[in-house]
């Protein structure tokens, strides 16, 4: 005589084969329609009960995804992460655009101020004295000096001998030409224009002669 125990275990086999059956036919309607009558007859039985039937149930048993659906997920996912590293790649090779434009500014405005400060030719009172190099920078100049300036490498001031470091790969050109006019009232040959070159920083500048 079974306990009641290995009755509650038998009827729960018996309602998982159930659940098993309801299943296979609920995705194969094909198959239910190819068993035995008897067979159909109870599936339908219980299809009516529940209110449902082979072609409409929805599959409340069914778990996972299917073989289709994995397929499209993979390709989903490859193509957005294809794009992904697109980008990542992109950012990465241009990461060190920002700074490198930021050096050469920097290079460029410092250049441009230290010939500003340089006499005006009509205010020393003298011609230019000689073209400005790397190595006479700390020299008597006039402005007009640095027509011509160029250097490969960005040095110091004072030291013409070695660049600065991690300033070799940037070239600085000058040309200093006479402003063009009108330039506010300023009277002709007493304004220049400084153009500033630094890799591909251009800066244009002027300085003028003012008698007071």
């Amino acid at each position: 005589m079974r306990t009641a125990e290995q009755n509650l275990q038998l009827l729960q086999e018996i309602e998982a084969n159930r659940d098993f059956l309801l299943t296979a036919y609920a995705q194969n309607p094909q198959l239910l329609r190819r068993a035995e009558p008897r067979i159909r007859e109870l599936i339908d039985a219980t299809w009516q009960q529940e209110g449902g039937s082979p072609e409409r149930r929805p599959f409340d048993k069914q778990r996972g995804i299917s073989l289709i659906e994995l397929i499209i997920f993979i390709v989903i996912i490859s193509v957005a992460l294809t794009g992904i590293l697109l980008v990542m790649n992109q950012v990465t090779a241009h990461s060190a655009d920002p700074l490198v434009r930021k050096q050469a500014l920097a290079a460029a405005e410092s250049l441009m101020e230290e010939i500003q400060l340089q006499d005006f030719p009509a205010a020393s009172g003298a011609p230019a004295t000689v073209a400005v190099t790397k190595d006479n920078r700390t020299d008597y100049h006039v402005v007009t000096d640095y027509n011509g300036f160029a250097t490969t490498g960005i040095y110091a001031l004072n030291d013409g001998t070695a660049p600065i470091p991690g300033l070799e790969g940037y070239d600085a050109n000058v040309t200093v030409t006479a402003a063009p006019l009108p330039l506010g009232g300023i009277a002709a040959g007493s304004a220049v224009q400084i153009t500033v070159t630094v890799g591909d920083v251009t800066l244009d500048g002027f300085r003028t002669w003012r008698a007071y």
